[in-house]
């Protein structure tokens, strides 16, 4: 039997792109010193808008099935190999923007019965041992109906493992300091007239934005090879962003950083007071 690494991390996002856009460098990272990096993406998104006009054809399961491509692309620059869709290639469905009739679709992932998907996760939990899990605040980031399910189920299959003796040490959620924010934004805004895109995003467009002193760990890849791993990982995701480092926009054209320092809060083991960490694992139990 192959003895597993020992360090094993736990990442639950709601669609291909969202990994790469908050946790690239921190995934290149522990996976470059050889920790068992594990992502689950709970669907395919194949609700979300073209950028390409030469891709703008794909729609549906045939974009899913594009993006799935991407993803492992993505997973490529990363150096990530376990990289799953929650029970499997289009079990949930991408449930769209928040309001939108698709919303009400009963096989989209915010119609799924919580327990029923928190249990999938749990297989995973219970094959992998993460010492961390990753994933949304409970607003999904920015109020994606998929974002927030993606939250639900990741904490609720938290629970479940605790229950089953094979708990998660540490639980974290992706920030980002509003200090930080402003400052990336200050510099967007002097450098916009050079970039191909026209309008700049706004501070709180950018998901996860908190108070800087709920900020426990900050994975800082800036100059490294880690920021380089994760521009390519969203470069690879041509349907869904356009890159023109440091910046980048969404299908909405609209500029915003490209973080290569990355952020966590504390969830279930609070930093001591005053210390930022640079490790998600400090104080993590290395189990077998």
């Amino acid at each position: 039997m192959t003895e597993q690494p020992a360090r094993r991390l736990l990442l639950v996002h709601a669609h291909p792109d969202d990994e790469s856009i908050n946790n690239g460098a921190t995934m290149a990272k522990y996976a470059a010193e050889g920790a068992h990096v594990t992502l689950v993406t709970c669907t395919l998104g194949e609700r979300g808008e073209v950028i390409p006009p030469e891709l703008a054809h794909l729609s549906g399961a045939a974009l899913g099935q594009h993006r799935m491509g991407e993803l492992k692309a993505a997973m490529h620059a990363l150096g990530v190999a376990d990289f799953r869709l929650l029970g499997g290639p289009g079990r949930f469905a991408d449930s769209g923007m928040m309001g939108l009739p698709d919303n009400d679709d009963p096989g989209c992932f915010w119609q799924a019965d919580v327990d029923e998907a928190a249990g999938l996760l749990l297989d995973v939990i219970r094959e992998v041992r993460p010492q961390v899990l990753v994933t949304y605040d409970p607003n999904g980031g920015y109020g994606h109906p998929d974002h927030i399910q993606a939250h639900r189920v990741a904490m609720r299959a938290a629970e479940l493992a605790a229950e089953a003796g094979c708990g998660v040490d540490r639980i974290y959620w992706n920030r980002v300091p509003r200090p930080v924010a402003e400052a990336a934004f200050a510099r967007l805004d002097e450098a916009l007239p050079g970039l191909p895109f026209d309008q700049a995003a706004a501070v709180d467009d950018v998901p996860g934005v908190v108070e800087d002193e709920r900020i426990g760990v900050e994975i800082v890849a800036d100059g490294t090879p880690y920021a380089a791993a994760k521009a390519a990982a969203m470069r690879a995701h041509a349907t869904q962003i356009d890159v023109a480092e440091p910046y980048f926009a969404l299908s909405n054209a609209l500029a915003q950083p490209l973080f290569g320092t990355e952020y966590y809060e504390p969830v279930n083991a609070a930093a001591a007071a005053g210390v930022r960490r640079s490790d998600l694992f400090a104080g993590a139990e290395e189990t077998p």
